[in-house]
C-alpha cells in the first residue's frame, strides 16, 4: 500500500486529490492536513511514502515545510502541487529538494503519473520545467537579482509584486507587519531597488508574474 500525506488549506483540493489518488487501490491517503504545522507534527510521529504539499498555507507554508522535511525526513519524497504557475516557483523548489512541481490545473492523469514517477525514485519534471532548468543551466555565472533571494524573501517579493500590502502579507503568512517590513527592506537592498513600484516593474520586466 502506498501511503500518501496531503497538506493543503482548501478542503475541496484535499478531497479532490483523495478521490483521484484512491481510485488506484494501491494508494491510500493516511493524513489530510490543513497546514504545514499539522503535517510536520504528523510526520514526526508517523511515516508515509510520499507527501503532496501546497505552497500557500497558514503558519508553516509549503516552502518552510519543505525545508523542515529536508532536515528531518530527507528520504521522504515531497511533491509540490500549487496554484502558482511553474515559472514562478518550480525551479526554485526543485532546487530546494522537492521531487517535482505540479500546477493545480493539471489533469488527474498527470497527478497520478507524477506520483508513480516519484515512487519509482525519479524526479517529476514536466516539459515546461525541463525547459526552464535547461535555460538556467545555459545562463552565465552572473545571476539576476531575484535569484539571490532566499525562498522566504522570494515569496514576499512575489506577494509585493502582486500589489499586496504589508499588512495583507503579514496576515497571509502569519507574521508580524514589522517582520514583513524588515524582509521588504532586505529585498530592496539585495535587488538594488528603491520602492514597491520598482519591484512590480522588475517582476513584469522579467516575466515573473502570471
Amino acid at each position: 500500500m502506498i501511503r500518501i500525506l496531503i497538506a493543503d488549506d482548501h478542503a475541496t483540493v484535499r478531497q479532490g486529490l483523495a478521490t483521484i489518488l484512491e481510485k488506484n487501490r494501491e494508494m491510500k491517503i493516511v493524513a489530510s492536513c490543513t497546514n504545514g504545522a499539522d503535517a510536520l507534527n504528523w510526520l514526526r510521529k508517523n511515516d508515509c511514502d510520499i507527501a503532496l504539499i501546497d505552497i500557500s498555507m497558514p503558519g508553516i507554508n509549503g516552502i518552510d515545510l519543505l525545508k523542515h522535511l529536508r532536515n528531518e525526513k530527507p528520504k521522504l519524497p515531497v511533491l509540490v502541487l500549487s496554484a502558482y504557475p511553474e515559472d514562478q516557483y518550480a525551479v526554485r523548489l526543485i532546487k530546494a529538494g522537492a521531487v517535482g512541481y505540479l500546477n493545480k490545473e493539471c489533469a488527474p492523469d498527470e497527478i497520478l503519473g507524477a506520483v508513480r514517477c516519484v515512487l519509482d525514485g525519479k524526479k517529476y519534471i514536466s516539459p515546461a520545467v525541463a525547459e526552464m532548468l535547461a535555460s538556467e543551466l545555459s545562463l552565465p555565472d552572473g545571476k539576476l537579482p531575484h535569484e539571490a533571494l532566499s525562498n522566504r524573501e522570494y515569496q514576499i517579493f512575489m506577494l509585493i509584486a502582486s500589489a499586496k500590502t504589508v499588512s495583507e502579507i503579514a496576515d497571509l503568512l502569519k507574521l508580524s507587519a514589522k517582520t514583513i517590513s524588515t524582509y521588504r527592506s532586505r529585498i530592496l537592498e539585495k535587488m538594488h531597488l528603491h520602492n514597491n513600484a520598482e519591484l512590480m516593474r522588475y517582476a513584469v520586466d522579467n516575466q515573473l508574474m502570471q
